[in-house]
This record gives C-alpha cells, structure tokens and sequence, in this order.
C-alpha cells in the first residue's frame, strides 16, 4: 500500500481511532522502513506523481508480534491496577 492507503485504512478502523495526518505518517514510514522493518519501491501512478508502496519485511513482522505482546502485558498490568475491564 502507498501512504494514503495507509492512512485510509488507519482511519477505517473505527470511530475511536484519532484521526492520521499523513504529514506524520510519512516520517514514521520512512522511519520503519530505514529500521528495515518496512521494504519500499516507487511505482508510476496513471493519476498525478509516482506513488511509493510499503510492504512489510519478515523482520517487520517479527517485531510486530513482540511489540503486541509488549503491549497485551502492559495493557492487562494497568487494567490489572486500575480494574479495569478485563481485571
């Protein structure tokens, strides 16, 4: 997917998601893809400048699922401690 698309599908995924601006988002990708967590390759569009698509790496996806588990573990600690809903 380009930038856009990201940002599109970002935002499509529900009403309490904040809303992206893509003048942050592309600082972030740059940033993932310079970690080699993301690959990159720049298409010709039919509509407007060439386009730059973002794939994930096998080492994307590795640190994917870490940082996941990072985060259940936190968000079930703080639950835990302020009982929340899954406490």
């Amino acid at each position: 997917m380009y930038g856009y698309q990201i940002a599109k599908n970002i935002e499509g995924k529900g009403e309490k998601v904040p809303m992206m601006k893509q003048g942050a988002l592309y600082p972030v990708l740059r940033s993932l893809a310079a970690a080699g967590l993301l690959n990159s390759h720049v298409d010709p569009s039919i509509s407007g400048p060439p386009r730059r698509y973002y794939q994930i790496t096998d080492f994307g996806r590795q640190t994917l699922s870490e940082w996941k588990m990072i985060w259940h573990e936190t968000k079930t600690f703080i639950d835990n401690i302020i009982g929340g809903e899954n406490a």
